[in-house]
């Protein structure tokens, strides 16, 4: 008796484990699903810019901006593609030490760091998705764009390029 006693303690331990890992992978389902929901209601302004290199090509991008706490906040998180002339800018609102993360970006991310005269300062080539770790600008920097994972790469995009558009005021 008491060894069906001791089997039936055991199943319904058991019973209650699965019962509650269910209801906390639950409740982390719905969190991201809330937050999901959340940056698909956030609507990012557009524009263009351009990326002039050293050796002379200019490579034209379709841009959202992120130009307030809650735009920077959101970014590109939960995005699962973005087409190769887009990307994200975010706008600081001047010059500052920036440190970046890749939480709740799907997207692998080149981050272009571009100083108040648009002039390239450093680019972290490939962010890692989800990842926590902090990318730091290396300096003072007024913007950060956002580019697909590979593209500074592919475009011969350096540190000392300029970027030039009306989100950087410096068009012409």
């Amino acid at each position: 008796m008491s060894t069906l006693v001791s089997s039936m303690t055991r199943v319904l331990s058991l019973r209650a484990a699965v019962k509650g890992a269910l209801m906390a992978m639950f409740v982390l389902f719905a969190a991201a699903a809330s937050a999901q929901q959340a940056t698909d209601n956030v609507v990012f302004p557009k524009a263009e810019l351009t990326i002039r290199t050293a050796a002379g090509k200019s490579y034209p991008f379709s841009i959202e901006l992120a130009l307030d706490d809650q735009h920077r906040e959101y970014g590109l998180m939960f995005r699962k593609q973005m087409d190769p002339d887009h990307g994200m800018l975010f706008d600081f609102g001047g010059a500052r030490q920036v440190s970046m993360w890749m939480e709740n970006t799907v997207l692998a991310l080149d981050m272009v760091f571009i100083q108040a005269d648009g002039r390239i300062s450093h680019i972290k080539e490939n962010a890692v998705p989800f990842s926590r770790d902090i990318i730091d600008s290396h300096g003072e920097v007024s913007y950060v764009l956002e580019l697909n994972a590979g593209r500074t790469k592919a475009l011969g995009i350096k540190v000392g390029d300029k970027v030039i558009g009306k989100p950087l005021k410096n068009a012409g």
